[in-house]
């Protein structure tokens, strides 16, 4: 046993205080940048730099390594060094109102002309209704109404002397102009017309038709004179507005002379203005109920305004967006509406509102995968517009509606954007696999590591990294010894003694908390013990069903025997993980074997307890028995095995040499050490191979023994594969050094059985037999008298039914 014990030296690699040239960790310049994702930082460099169509970018690893702090940092480096994209915004299209014109200005010119259209529209309110109300415009106004008034006296006047030249009288009543006869100059009322003789009412009568016939010449030409004046009022108030709005258009123009796009939007402007002159004229309230006033009509002076929709003008380089919550509305943008009268909902270009895309457009754009994939619509919405190179706004409910309202449709704006986006490896091949277009639009993935080397330069990295983290969030510095217990820790974590955890957010928080501790005894540094009290207090917080198993244990309800010896029986390993914590436990593991051609059953997996991998382990069972056994001769046995007071599902090939050895020890019948634990998968050639959670597995027995009895006897056989694995606490290391607690390593499954049952394993001679004492002797002679008597039992039944079948 002693030549396969592990010394205390190796069961953890320690750090030293010696190793570092600083006292505390405020000596040290803090960290910049990623550190240990030299693949990851190749990559995203790589990504952030190409040109090429295609080619974002999609960020894997796990959560805590610090992918999206690291992403942001390394993209708003290089974007700095970027030329700041341009402005846009949406104006109103005068020949398609439905569809808003975008217009492309360079940086911090939007606002710029967002101010001056609306200095042009204060001013037009302003300077136009006094125009139009000036001295001068009533004089031509009123000159054009007297010119129209006195042309339209002579008519009237001409019409009135051939009327009394005929004996007749012109008057106007409400219901419109009349012509009455008259006898000296007095009109003639019906009964005074009955009692004239016949000849005399029908002269009255041609003579009464004439009239009314220059009555409606007069009236069509007094028409033509109204339309005429009305015409020259307009032309009038015309040449007035122009007079006032085009000077001050010219003046913009001056000014935008090199954007075309907006030259030609002035131009459209202006015709509006001088077409809608009314608007600017001052607005009177109708009342259509008592107390109740709306406007005579809305104002279209709207039309006029810029909705600046993306504004680069405070940007330094590159924008970097980071979108919380990608909605398809937040990454394309909305259309939102106001409430106007009775319940109805308008909206206009001014309130169309700028998505991420539109942002970070001529940048970068950083998004969570999962919380794209969570919103409906979100996924689609940015994979068109990155495979259409625009972005197109539109109303997701109109998929939804049975009777669709029209809306406004605002042109596409060209895009020209790196995303990033962050996930799991999970959700990148589940994307890679199913989603055909995903691999032709995120060409590069940067995939962060869990795990660093352990070297010289990650250790400084590390002692940086906490300096950083120190100043940053003001906790106290950490003096020589307590980083090294901080490294201690990242090398638990990565469960490796040359490797180091990138999971810097673990590390954090038991800084953080270590800070913590140091507060509450006033002390000035943190120390080494205050990250021992912040490791411990993590773990009481979480232990809570770790110990009710130790107790559980302890007082015999979970049977595990951790002294004397028994045959077919062997105490395995599991590890349980529960949220953030993990701990290993013991199980009682057991075999038989008898006479029968049933070969090996798996007790787990006929009651579909075992997953996949843990029935692969053990067929591999029957592979090594009939390699090892069964090479010149038939084995015929059967055997079951099973993992007792187990009734959740098993899984994973760690416990396979446990099952192999207690199945040895049954057809051996040399009893098993039961205070030794055994962990680790063995292959068909017996190899033993590395497990997973040795630490916590090799601590779980530890504290199982220390909860019922430590004898100085007790121990865990593990791979020997895993020897560089072993990062163990403490109190653990203390008690090997003590004698009280021992670790074997072993490559075999030779070697491990002559540490459970003290008797040799054996090796075949020349002829293919074994040495007689040793284990796999007892075992090949097990296996042959098994064989025998199922031959023997086999061959008395076979004659008792055929005298059966003869009688």
């Amino acid at each position: 046993m002693k030549k396969y014990e592990i010394s205390p030296e190796r069961l953890k690699k320690e750090c030293t205080p010696k190793d570092f040239e600083f006292n505390t960790t405020a000596d040290i310049v803090p960290l910049e940048g990623i550190i240990g994702q030299e693949r990851a930082k190749k990559s995203l460099e790589f990504g952030l730099r190409i040109k090429s169509n295609g080619y974002n970018i999609f960020v894997t690893g796990i959560s805590g390594t610090g992918r999206t702090t690291s992403v942001e940092q390394t993209v708003r480096k290089i974007a700095k060094s970027q030329p700041i994209p341009d402005d846009w915004c949406y104006l109103y299209n005068f020949s398609n109102p439905d569809t808003p014109t975008a217009l492309r200005l360079p940086k911090g010119k939007a606002v710029i002309f967002k101010k001056d259209m609306s200095a042009l529209i204060n001013e037009l309110q302003t300077e136009l209704p006094k125009k139009l109300e000036s001295q001068l415009y009533e004089e031509h106004k009123n000159k054009i109404i007297k010119e129209f008034q006195n042309k339209r006296d002579e008519l009237f006047e001409e019409l009135e002397n051939t009327a009394k030249v005929s004996n007749f009288q012109i008057k106007k009543t409400p219901s419109g102009i009349v012509i009455i006869p008259t006898i000296e100059g007095k009109p003639l009322e019906d009964e005074d017309i009955e009692k004239l003789t016949a000849e005399a009412k029908e002269d009255i009568k041609k003579k009464q038709e004439i009239l009314y016939e220059k009555l409606n010449l007069v009236s069509r030409e007094v028409r033509k004179l109204e339309k005429t004046a009305q015409q020259k009022l307009s032309e009038l108030e015309t040449e007035t507005a122009k007079y006032t709005i085009e000077p001050r258009i010219e003046e913009l123009k001056e000014k935008y002379k090199t954007f075309p796009s907006v030259l030609k939007y002035l131009d459209d402007v202006q015709k509006d203005m001088i077409d809608n002159i009314d608007d600017f004229k001052e607005k009177k309230e109708v009342e259509i109920l008592p107390g109740v006033k709306l406007p005579e009509r809305l104002s279209s002076l709207f039309k006029y305004q810029v909705n600046v929709f993306v504004d680069n003008s405070k940007t330094q380089g590159a924008p970097v967006i980071k979108e919380p919550n990608p909605t398809s509305y937040n990454l394309s943008g909305k259309i939102e509406y106001r409430p106007y009268q009775y319940g109805a909902m308008i909206t206009d270009f001014t309130m169309i509102k700028a998505g991420a895309l539109h942002k970070a457009n001529g940048g970068y754009l950083i998004l969570q995968t999962l919380d794209v994939l969570k919103n409906y619509f979100a996924w689609e919405t940015l994979k068109r517009a990155i495979k259409n190179k625009e972005i197109v706004i539109e109303d997701l409910n109109e998929q939804f509606r049975l009777i669709n309202t029209s809306t406004l449709k605002p042109e596409p704006i060209p895009l020209d954007v790196k995303i990033l986006l962050i996930g799991s490896p999970f959700l990148f091949y589940l994307l890679f696999d199913y989603d055909e277009d995903f691999r032709k639009l995120f060409k590069v993935r940067a995939d962060f590591s869990t795990l660093m080397d352990r070297d010289r330069k990650s250790i400084l990295n590390y002692a940086a990294f906490i300096s950083k983290l120190c100043k940053e969030e003001g906790l106290k510095q950490l003096d020589r010894e307590a980083v090294c217990r901080i490294i201690e820790f990242g090398s638990r974590i990565a469960s490796h003694q040359n490797k180091l955890t990138t999971r810097f957010i673990e590390i954090a928080d038991i800084i953080r908390e270590a800070n913590f501790w140091a507060i509450s005894e006033n002390s000035e540094t943190v120390q080494k013990k205050h990250v021992d009290i912040a490791l411990e207090e993590k773990i009481f917080r979480s232990n809570l069903i770790e110990k009710r198993i130790e107790e559980l244990i302890r007082e015999g309800t979970i049977m595990v025997d951790t002294e004397g010896e028994t045959v077919g029986q062997v105490n395995g390993l599991a590890v349980f993980t529960l949220g953030d914590y993990s701990f290993g436990k013991p199980s009682r593991i057991t075999a038989r074997v008898y006479i029968g051609r049933g070969g090996m059953i798996n007790i787990e997996r006929e009651v579909k307890l075992s997953g996949a991998i843990h029935n692969k382990g053990f067929l591999i069972l029957t592979g090594y028995i009939g390699e090892k056994y069964g090479d010149n001769k038939p084995s015929v046995f059967s055997a079951s095995i099973c993992f007792e007071q187990m009734y959740e599902e098993i899984d994973g090939d760690s416990a396979s040499s446990t099952e192999l050895y207690a199945l040895l020890s049954a057809l051996s019948g040399l009893p098993v050490k039961q205070g030794i634990a055994v962990t680790g998968s063995v292959n068909q050639k017996g190899e033993v191979q590395a497990i997973g959670g040795v630490n916590e597995k090799i601590e779980g027995f530890y504290y199982t023994c220390k909860a019922k009895n430590i004898t100085g006897e007790q121990g865990v056989i593990i791979p020997e594969s895993n020897l560089k694995h072993l990062m163990l606490k403490d109190e653990v290391i203390e008690a090997v050094k003590q004698g009280k607690f021992h670790i074997w390593a072993v490559k075999t499954i030779d070697e491990g059985i002559e540490i459970l049952t003290g008797t040799p394993a054996g090796t075949k001679d020349e002829k293919g037999n074994y040495p007689a004492g040793t284990v796999n002797y007892l075992v090949s002679k097990k296996l042959e008298k098994l064989t025998k008597n199922y031959l023997k039992y086999q061959k008395i039944t076979e004659s008792s039914k055929r005298r059966e079948k003869k009688s």
